[in-house]
């Protein structure tokens, strides 16, 4: 049971990021990403769990390529 709870913790703390970052670009509230993304996922028998695999994919390769570097020597 203690393994289920941790992993429970974990998806709340990194699972949400990519739909709060995607509820930002769009200019919504999170909640009714979050929302929408469930009823989504209900409707399409989990297709749309891929596309969030592909949304956390696509925001970490961005994180990764545009970081702000202080100067040239941070390469």
């Amino acid at each position: 049971m203690r393994l289920v709870h941790q992993l429970k913790y974990f998806f709340e703390k990194n699972g949400f990021n990519v739909l709060s970052r995607l509820a930002d670009r769009l200019g919504m509230r999170a909640s009714n990403v979050r929302l929408f993304f469930i009823y989504i996922t209900f409707v399409t028998v989990g297709l749309s769990f891929g596309v969030y695999l592909t949304f956390h994919f696509l925001f970490k390769l961005k994180d990764m390529i545009y970081t702000k570097r202080s100067s040239v020597f941070d390469l």
